[in-house]
């Protein structure tokens, strides 16, 4: 069952229907490529692939009695083939259609979340373009640390945005293969020159070697590649969550007319789309374990790895389509408030300037190891006392005998600490998408 939260492009690779379309057009490569070879005469290739068709319901039905799909399948498009049906499946295991078909569902996939990613990239990038003078205070460890300005944030997701789509490409290259060489891979019915032929016609990679089965590792970074691009999103949502806090307010999302935030409380406006983006990184995390754990299989082969990818391959493309559509609504409509930003930023009492100082007296001679406990000494001060960090070195004779008041008060000036960042900003604009 497709999620309700799936968009319909997304959803639409995943239905049974094209799952079922994408074994019968590997059907047909490999009885062209057969064809090709001399082996099924052009016209019996000709016919199968007028005739060729299914039907979903029919070959479920077929299913409740066979209990294995890729022959209710066969057994259906055989119906409505006749005679020349023969000819279909030959010297193949079902794996050599489901693996090769899986890829190419998967390759159709990534190249919807490619696009998407793009967008939030660009999305990413005009953002940070706009608000490169946006004067914030930087924080770690959720403390006061020096000025940045609300662009660098954004724009430091830009790249990361931009990595994850190159790892998606990478990965999605790398799924995008497929195998025709038969029950343990060995092609011992099947000729070599068939598999080729075939991944031509779909344009997928070939194994170079497999056994029954395409390697599982190929799937695992696949699914490695969403749940980055998922802890992305989420480490965005994440902070948006932190700026919309009452005490912070920094920035929040987007409130619409006659939207609701809390059934008892009508003051809410709560951060429902990034709660709900940090939530759903974790689902896909958590397959991206069961993607790892099919890598190892018994011999050759076994279907354990089957059951989970049913789940976990739609589940995972599907919600981080989503995941990204609503990470473009929420950067785009994202309500930035810099007053706020401002305000904020003077709430250390002009601690922030602290390490200006520091140099400054490490400039006009003083040891660092001294100027630190010098500078640390008015800073606690401020700070115990809630009073001016500026002030309260302009009444350190230590700081006075080495700094004029005027040299001290123009060490408290933000634009200094950002006088650099256009370099950023300038990477930031030669982003391509």
């Amino acid at each position: 069952m497709i999620p309700r939260y799936s968009t319909p492009e997304m959803a639409a690779i995943w239905t049974d229907q094209a799952r079922m379309a994408a074994w019968l057009e590997v059907e047909l490569a490999v009885c062209e490529a057969w064809t090709r070879l001399g082996k099924i005469p052009a016209e019996a290739v000709a016919e199968i692939k007028e005739k060729a068709s299914f039907d979903v319901d029919r070959v479920n039905q077929i299913e409740e009695t066979t209990q294995h799909d890729v022959i209710a399948f066969l057994s259906c498009v055989a119906e409505n083939v006749g005679e020349t049906s023969k000819h279909i499946h030959y010297g193949l295991t079902s794996s050599d259609v489901l693996d090769t078909g899986l890829a190419l569902q998967l390759r159709a996939a990534g190249a919807l979340l490619g696009e998407e990613t793009k967008r939030l990239g660009r999305i990413l990038q005009r953002r940070a373009l706009e608000h490169r003078d946006t004067v914030m205070i930087g924080r770690t460890h959720g403390v006061h640390a020096e000025p940045i300005t609300f662009g660098m944030v954004l724009g430091l997701w830009a790249f990361e945005v931009q990595r994850g789509l190159e790892r998606l490409q990478r990965a999605t290259q790398q799924v995008a293969v497929g195998k025709i060489s038969g029950a343990v891979g060995s092609y011992a019915n099947v000729d070599p020159q068939v598999e080729q032929i075939t991944m031509s016609i779909l344009d997928l990679g070939a194994a170079p070697i497999s056994t029954q089965i395409v390697q599982r590792d190929r799937h695992a970074e696949f699914m490695a590649a969403l749940a980055l691009l998922a802890s992305t999103i989420e480490k965005i949502a994440l902070q948006v969550r932190h700026y919309q806090r009452t005490e912070v307010l920094e920035a929040e999302e987007y409130f619409a007319p006659g939207q609701k935030g809390s059934s008892a409380m009508p003051h809410k406006r709560n951060p429902i789309i990034s709660e709900r983006l940090c939530g759903q990184a974790r689902i896909i995390r958590g397959n991206m374990l069961a993607a790892f754990e099919n890598i190892a299989l018994w011999h050759e082969r076994d279907i354990s790895h089957s059951s989970a990818e049913r789940i976990i391959l739609p589940d995972s493309t599907i919600l981080l389509h989503y995941m990204l559509k609503k990470a473009c609504w929420l950067v785009d409509k994202l309500n930035v408030y810099p007053e706020n930003m401002a305000a904020n930023l003077e709430k250390s009492f002009g601690l922030v300037y602290s390490q200006r100082v520091l140099l400054a007296l490490v400039q006009a001679g003083v040891l660092r190891d001294d100027a630190y406990k010098i500078v640390q000494r008015s800073a606690m001060k401020a700070w115990e006392e809630k009073s001016s960090f500026l002030e309260s070195l302009k009444g350190d004779p230590e700081v006075t005998e080495r700094l004029s008041a005027a040299e001290i008060e123009g060490l408290f000036d933000p634009g200094h600490q950002l006088r650099h960042t256009g370099v950023v900003f300038d990477r930031v604009a030669a982003l391509e998408w």
